[in-house]
C-alpha cells in the first residue's frame, strides 16, 4: 500500500473558513484540469458520498467515496466505496490559527495489481499529490506548499487555473 501526504500553508485566513472551502468538492474540477468531475450525492450535515473522475495516464480513474465531516475537529475522512482502486482512504486535517493555517491531506491507496504496482503506483502518487496541491492553491491564492520542494516546483510549473482570491471577510 502506498501513501501520499501533502501540506499547504494558508496565511491570514481563519481555520474554519479554510475548512469550509476545502469541503466544497464540487468546485475541484474548476481548480485542477486533471479533475474531470466530482458529483456530490446524499448531502447531509456530516456525511456525503461523492463520485470522482480524474485523468490518469491515458485514461480516467473513477471512484465513489464516503466522506465524513467533523467541523469541530476540522477534519474530513474518506474511504472508497467502489471504483478503480482496491483500497483508497484518507483524511484532510485543518490545523493552526493566527498567522498560518495548515491544510494537511493524507491518503493510502492500492490498485490491487501487484504486477503493475511498481509502474502505476508511483505515477498515481505524483498525480494525487499534484492534484491536491493545485486544488488547495486554487482555493487560496496566498497558499504555499510546505515541506516538499519538488511538489512546490511541479505545481508552480503548471498553474491550476484561476486562483480564488482570499476574501477579507474570511481573514482571521
Amino acid at each position: 500500500m502506498r501513501s501520499v501526504d501533502v501540506t499547504i500553508g494558508v496565511p491570514g485566513i481563519a481555520a474554519e473558513a479554510v475548512y469550509d472551502r476545502v469541503t466544497d468538492f464540487a468546485r475541484y474540477p474548476e481548480l485542477a484540469e486533471v479533475v474531470r468531475s466530482v458529483t456530490v450525492h446524499d448531502i447531509g450535515e456530516d456525511r456525503e458520498t461523492s463520485s470522482w473522475e480524474v485523468y490518469f495516464r491515458n485514461g480516467i480513474l473513477r471512484w465513489t467515496e464516503s466522506d465524513h465531516f467533523d467541523r469541530a475537529a476540522l477534519t474530513i475522512t474518506f474511504v472508497q466505496l467502489d471504483g478503480d482502486f482496491e483500497v483508497f482512504r484518507g483524511a484532510w486535517h485543518i490545523t493552526g490559527s493566527g498567522h498560518e493555517v495548515r491544510v494537511g491531506f493524507h491518503a493510502e491507496f492500492d490498485f490491487g495489481i501487484p504486477s503493475l504496482a511498481g509502474i502505476l503506483e508511483p505515477v498515481a502518487e505524483r498525480v494525487i499529490k499534484e492534484t491536491i496541491a493545485r486544488v488547495v492553491l486554487g482555493l487560496f491564492a496566498s497558499g504555499r506548499v510546505v515541506g516538499d520542494e519538488s511538489l512546490a516546483r511541479a505545481v508552480e510549473a503548471v498553474p491550476a487555473g484561476p486562483a480564488a482570491p482570499d476574501s477579507p471577510a474570511q481573514v482571521a
